[in-house]
């Protein structure tokens, strides 16, 4: 099976070597989608201007030389210089059969496969996920499934914030208030409310301050007792997120954690190093690198702060840190940092800091996935009456209870209305995030992302619930079909083609780590297919051939879609 854009590209380059000569050979064809044909090349229009010749006439000598007989119909100039081309339906066919056959549906693994390390969600511990957690989170474990889908050594790394002076003030609250009862507030999910205690009591009062900044010098120095206490700390927090995992189905487990703590050992080599190179020096009694081009304000070189007066380290050092310990000792080749656009500036210095040492070559590349902002229909940040950002299980619970809402009338089972507003809730949350270009910000609007029409989750769950309605009314088993495939209507051959552009979308995904190409392709097969649906009946097909092949073009459909969803994460609940 082939892509056909990737097809008509190669094709077109042979024409431009025959008709003008090698040297031309590699110019991007610039194969897209028509609306007049199946796809137009237009690479006349700039190769003229190379040329110094009229785009048609270009057009027209690169047409002369096409050999596409046994991919397309028809190849013709049209327009200023436009070259369209319309597939054949036989071609078509028998793509759309390799991909049926194929355990990958037309995906190529990456070649050669890279270790990738993917730093996403990253909550706080003893504080709550927040709904700017769900981007980070969902998006990344997006990118962790598109990329292990193409072969890729995929290391998820969840840099969750457990080290730093806050864990003074926490510690000293929770031995107040006593470890039972402080323990048992954060179990109940008052972790904010324990937290703001702390605040309130670190702002109010001096003693409690600077008890507070002692017991932030007796952690960094491993006194066993304050290591307890912020051990407790840390284990009530990660069974909190592991819930919250759990509910959004991703794949991160403690396994995957790769908290500020563990790098703590490393903070002092990393100074280290880079001040015996020369990158970092010292400026008002801090270790700083100044990396060159970053400029502040008053238009002095901006520091990155590695080692403060007072001997203490930031999570400057500790993001440092855990750069060079993926690429010296994970020997990864991509590093991507799935954070909000806030943090757009610390990565590009960060890199360029990188770059400096010696840790990021032209081998390995390393990017900031970045993460637009949710607002609410004011475009301000979403936030509770009260002012405070939404809590993140507070956001999944409502999603469950409005799906629950909008299927009520369809079970009567309660237990399996249930199962099936939890899928359909956290699909609908996940994929109105994931449908959006993730450096994009968007509104939060829970009625558009819930409705059954429209590009929404649920709008896909039911499209792969349809199709398998299908085949529960014929008594067949949808990965049991025959790949026997003729598309006579046009409805059948436009779903035959859709569906031919899931390698392409999920390589897309990957190359660029944005799920919404490959949610964007999705949602144009359940189009296609509800087009199809209607015009072209499956079960009551004029004849045998063709209801086998509309059977089979459905079991295609089922897997494109069911394996795409599952990429972004997805449930595709059998029934809806």
């Amino acid at each position: 099976m082939a892509d056909p854009q990737e097809v008509l590209a190669q094709r077109v380059r042979a024409a431009l070597a025959a008709a003008f000569g090698a040297e031309h050979a590699d110019a991007d064809p610039v194969i897209r989608p028509s609306a007049f044909a199946d796809y137009q090349a237009n690479v006349a229009l700039p190769l003229a201007k190379r040329l110094g010749r009229a785009p048609r006439e270009v057009a027209a000598d690169i047409a002369r030389h096409l050999q596409v007989e046994d991919v397309c119909s028809k190849a013709e100039v049209s327009g200023p210089g436009f070259i369209n081309f319309t597939l054949r339906n036989d071609w078509i066919a028998r793509q759309a059969t390799g991909v049926l056959e194929d355990p990958l549906l037309g995906a190529q693994p990456t070649d050669p496969a890279q270790t990738v390390v993917v730093d996403y969600s990253a909550p706080n511990v003893a504080k709550e996920m927040h709904v700017g957690h769900l981007r980070t989170t969902v998006v990344g474990d997006a990118v962790v499934r598109i990329l292990e889908y193409r072969g890729n050594d995929v290391i998820r790394a969840n840099h969750v914030g457990d080290w730093g002076t806050q864990f003074g003030l926490l510690i000293e609250h929770l031995l107040d208030v006593g470890e039972d009862v402080a323990l048992q507030q954060l179990s109940a999910g008052e972790i904010n409310a324990f937290y703001q205690a702390a605040r309130v009591k670190f702002d109010a009062d001096p003693a409690f301050a600077e008890r507070s900044r002692h017991r932030v010098v007796l952690l960094q120095g491993g006194d066993a007792q304050t290591i307890r206490l912020w051990q407790e700390l840390v284990d009530d927090s990660k069974h909190y997120y592991n819930t919250i995992y759990r509910r959004l189905g991703v794949t991160l487990t403690d396994d995957d954690l790769a908290p500020e703590s563990f790098y703590n050992s490393m903070l002092a080599s990393v100074c280290d190093e880079l001040e015996r190179d020369g990158i970092a020096v010292m400026s008002n009694g801090a270790l700083c690198a100044f990396p060159p081009g970053f400029t502040g304000r008053d238009g002095e070189p901006r520091p990155m702060i590695l080692r403060k007066s007072d001997g203490g380290y930031g999570y400057d050092t500790t993001d440092l840190a855990a750069i060079r310990y993926r690429i010296r000792d994970l020997r990864a080749g991509r590093l991507i940092y799935v954070v909000g656009a806030e943090q757009s500036l610390h990565f590009r210095m960060l890199f360029a800091v990188a770059r400096q040492a010696g840790w990021l070559t032209d081998g390995v590349s390393a990017e900031h996935a970045v993460i637009g902002l949710v607002s609410d229909p004011g475009g301000g940040r979403l936030r509770t009456r009260t002012g405070e950002s939404v809590k993140l299980i507070a956001l999944l619970d409502e999603a469950v209870e409005r799906a629950g809402r909008v299927i009520a009338d369809r079970y009567d089972d309660p237990v399996l209305r249930q199962e099936i507003a939890e899928a359909v809730g956290i699909g609908a949350l996940k994929y109105g995030d994931l449908s959006v270009a993730r450096d994009s910000g968007y509104v939060f609007d829970f009625d558009r992302m819930l409705a059954l029409t429209g590009n929404t989750g649920p709008y896909l769950q039911y499209a792969t619930a349809r199709i398998r309605s299908i085949f529960r009314k014929a008594g067949l088993d949808p990965n049991a079909v025959a790949p026997s495939l003729q598309l006579n209507e046009g409805a059948e051959r436009a779903l035959a083609l859709a569906v031919l552009g899931l390698g392409p979308a999920v390589a897309g995904a990957a190359r660029g780590a944005e799920p919404h190409v490959l949610a964007a392709f999705l949602f144009g097969v359940a189009s296609v297919f509800t087009t199809f649906y209607e015009q072209c009946p499956v079960l009551g097909a004029p004849s045998p051939e063709s209801r086998a092949s509309r059977l089979a073009l459905s079991a295609l459909t089922l897997r494109v879609l069911i394996t795409g969803l599952g990429l972004l994460g997805i449930p595709a609940p059998d029934r809806m």
